[in-house]
């Protein structure tokens, strides 16, 4: 009988324990998951990223900022929107990547709208619910800078780098993506 308990105790741990490591293991597949989508998500939409000079709907605005001392770009560009837009909507959108700071964690937000339809409210909704760093660069002259604004200079980067970098103590690397931007107006 002293047996079988030992025996029945020592399966009862080992079960938990194993449910406990496949919870773990899941939570961060979902983890890495939600970032490589996000950074395919960005890649698909940069790569059709639109500006022309001159005209003011047009932009191109990467702005460097930090939520304690942890890189927190704002992104905001206008694209070719893909085919199956709502309806009213044009072909260009007014897309967004913003940091939020809730108290608890920084969360990336997404945004869009119709570019011409600068009155109407931006669809925004929660990207990534917690991470550590959101980096956007841009390369320019061979060189990777933190900011830019086509209403400063009237042209896309060269090339954007992406750097999501997800929660301290997450086992999700920080990821990366250099995005060629194939659009131009000019």
């Amino acid at each position: 009988m002293a047996l079988l308990v030992l025996i029945v105790g020592t399966l009862y741990a080992s079960y938990f324990s194993f449910m406990r490591g496949r919870d773990i293991a899941t939570a961060d597949m979902e983890e890495r998951r939600e970032v490589a989508g996000t950074l395919d998500l960005m890649r698909r939409e940069l790569s059709a990223a639109f500006y022309r000079p001159g005209n003011q709907v047009l932009s191109f605005v990467v702005e460097d900022r930090d939520i304690y001392g942890k890189p927190a770009s704002n992104l905001t560009f206008t694209a070719v929107g893909p085919g199956d837009q709502p309806a009213g909507y044009g072909d260009l959108v007014k897309l967004g990547y913003h940091t939020v700071e809730d108290g608890k964690a920084v969360s990336l937000n997404r945004s869009e709208r119709d570019a011409y339809r600068g009155t109407d409210p931006p669809v925004s909704y929660p990207q990534i619910e917690k991470l550590d760093g959101f980096l956007v660069e841009c390369l320019y002259n061979g060189k990777w800078v933190k900011t830019w604004d086509t209403a400063l200079k009237p042209a896309l980067p060269e090339a954007v780098r992406v750097t999501i970098t997800p929660p301290a103590g997450s086992r999700t690397p920080e990821l990366s993506a250099i995005i060629k931007l194939r659009m131009s107006g000019t």
